[in-house]
């Protein structure tokens, strides 16, 4: 079968197909960055009305991506939260209208299920790993890290998925974003602090918030510490020394502070990993596009380590149709249960 998807969650018009064996048949995003990057963040009406522009391209450029045809589509899903009210609303009237058009059933998909099926999905270059193929008998631990989301939560079964702690306060994404802003780095900030701080020279650590004992995550007072460094060090507010600040200074501090967001991400994710007694660890979202996390949390790690590939770790539609395709196998037309994750009520309950 041919499960197409939409998403519509934040800045990406995304649309993708795969087939009844999770294979890309179509991977299609419209990006909204530089319409955002003169604001420094993402301005919610604005990405709802160019989503309402680039939905339907992008939709037709995919089925003609996958080489199909509408008839050979037999389920049509779309994220339906947590995202921008604006934007989700989007891209559900278009996939609900698409589904009675084509007579197919529509399958809401969370945009975090939606992340983590990602890492199962299937192209030239990357398959899910063989410990994936045994949910149900042995957990698996998700990292699930991106501008919105910081959560480690443990898939039991698909469809199965139990929180076990996020963020208190920043996600790391946003925190990423935060501490460019401040170092005078373009947004998105997550890039810009990878590409400086590839050759940075030592500089003095940054502090990392452990949340001792509990599964959760906090970025703020990291945020902090780069803003109260960067005033030690002349560089905030920009040209506040009357000079242009110097570029190594810049990038030993966005070093500095990719290795504390990477070492505490990396450290809490083994341990729940090991205490919980899975059999490999899933790493998706946004952040997961992040090179020293990648390469940190490979490393480290004890067990086998699954990372789709850059474009599956964006938002993008080919995501949301596997999540959809597990879903509708599963007899599932929801997914997380909102009730015992209230977080993932943020925007969607009145959307689903």
């Amino acid at each position: 079968m041919n499960v197409l998807g939409i998403e519509t969650s934040c800045d990406e018009t995304s649309v993708g197909v795969v087939d009844g064996d999770g294979r890309v048949l179509a991977n299609v995003v419209a990006t909204q960055v530089d319409l955002h990057a003169r604001y420094g963040g993402i301005v919610p009406e604005v990405a709802s009305r160019q989503h309402v522009l680039d939905i339907r391209p992008v939709c037709e450029q995919a089925i003609i991506d996958a080489g199909i045809d509408w008839g050979d589509i037999e389920a049509v899903t779309a994220t339906h939260g947590p995202g921008l009210a604006g934007s989700l609303i989007v891209g559900l009237n278009f996939a609900k209208g698409l589904s009675a058009a084509l007579g197919v059933p529509f399958v809401g998909v969370n945009h975090m299920d939606g992340h983590v099926y990602g890492a199962w999905a299937r192209t030239e270059d990357y398959g899910p790993k063989p410990f994936q193929e045994l949910v149900g008998e042995q957990p698996i631990m998700c990292l699930v890290v991106s501008g919105g989301h910081t959560e480690l939560v443990l898939l039991e079964d698909h469809g199965k998925f139990r929180l076990l702690g996020e963020t208190r306060d920043d996600a790391a994404g946003e925190a990423f974003d935060k501490a460019a802003r401040v170092l005078g780095l373009r947004y998105p900030g997550g890039p810009e602090i990878q590409r400086v701080a590839e050759n940075a020279p030592d500089a003095e650590p940054l502090p990392r918030a452990w949340m001792r004992g509990t599964d959760e995550f906090s970025f703020s007072g990291l945020k902090t510490a780069v803003l109260n460094r960067a005033r030690a060090l002349g560089i905030y507010p920009p040209g506040a020394s009357g000079e242009a600040a110097d570029p190594q200074i810049i990038a030993g501090l966005a070093k500095a502070f990719q290795d504390s967001v990477v070492d505490v991400l990396v450290t809490k994710t083994i341990a729940a990993a090991k205490r919980e007694a899975c059999v490999g660890i899933v790493l998706v979202g946004g952040v997961a596009a992040n090179g020293p996390l990648r390469a940190s949390l490979e490393s480290k790690s004890p067990l086998p380590v699954a990372i789709p590939p850059f474009k599956l770790c964006t938002d993008n539609g080919a995501m949301i149709a596997m999540s959809g395709l597990v879903n509708f196998r599963n007899g599932r037309r929801d997914d997380w249960d909102l009730d015992v994750i209230p977080s993932l009520r943020i925007g969607t309950s009145s959307l689903i």
